[in-house]
């Protein structure tokens, strides 16, 4: 199989552990609703994702794109919402894999990076974002403990689901979920408002899959203010803990 020159050039210059990384990281497209996220090849075969990430689709809707750029279709989806994770059964078996670390020697200001997919960037390669352990926050959750850790780091919109490494190590610690952009409620509810508001001059687009879509002028300025909020640098982020995803996949029937 050819290599993409970008994907060799990334496999040579990341290292041992970068390339296990870079070759177990797969972008994550759900073509019903046009979103984008990453997710991992875990070592029992499956994608771990985040829920988000997948919300609203059904199997047939999601592909799993390598860094060699191949696709790889989806027959199952498992998810837990109140977690934010999602396990995705690819319909053929994917070779190799990621282990979690199940050690608890974490360390506020210890290194840490992700490879994945963010907003605006396709690959086929994932990208490295770095950061390092700023703190932790318990996030409530009905689906049982809900351990965060968060980032000071450039996680953004498509780093969903991707895992979360210490320097120089291929087993993940955590998996990317979200990252922070501080708004007010007021203006939070405002845009809201917008995105809501159905009168004035009607328009006609396509979304991101090619459907189209009917918009009036205060929907528009809603979904622009959303994206350029999205791509806002704050440099803080957080990732669900190892602990918490262990329980995951072990409530599925997975090993960690």
């Amino acid at each position: 199989m050819t290599v993409p020159v970008s994907t060799k050039w990334t496999l040579d210059a990341a290292g041992p552990a970068g390339r296990v990384a870079v070759e177990s990281v797969y972008m994550v497209v759900c073509q019903r609703t046009g979103s984008k996220g990453s997710g991992w090849l875990h070592k029992s075969g499956q994608i771990v994702t985040n829920e988000h990430v997948i919300r609203g689709c059904g199997p047939l809707d999601v592909t799993l794109v390598s860094s060699l750029g191949v696709q790889h279709p989806v027959a199952r989806l498992v998810v837990d919402s109140g977690h934010d994770l999602a396990l995705l059964s690819p319909s053929s078996a994917l070779a190799g894999g990621l282990e979690i670390d199940q050690s608890t020697d974490l360390e506020v200001g210890m290194a840490v990076h992700t490879w994945g997919f963010p907003l605006g960037y396709n690959g086929p390669a994932p990208l490295l974002s770095v950061g390092y352990l700023a703190g932790f926050i318990e996030r409530p959750s009905a689906s049982g403990p809900n351990k965060h850790l968060v980032v000071n780091g450039a996680f953004n919109p498509g780093n969903s689901g991707g895992p979360v490494f210490a320097a120089g190590s291929n087993r993940v610690r955590a998996v990317v979920v979200s990252k922070h952009a501080p708004i007010s409620q007021f203006h939070e509810s405002a845009i809201e408002a917008l995105a809501q508001n159905k009168s004035g001059v009607v328009f006609t687009g396509t979304d991101g899959a090619g459907n189209p879509v009917t918009f009036v002028e205060s929907q528009i300025v809603a979904d622009l203010i959303k994206y350029f909020r999205g791509l806002t640098q704050v440099m803080i982020g957080e990732a669900i803990s190892a602990e918490t995803l262990t329980i995951f996949l072990s409530k599925n029937g997975v090993a960690a």
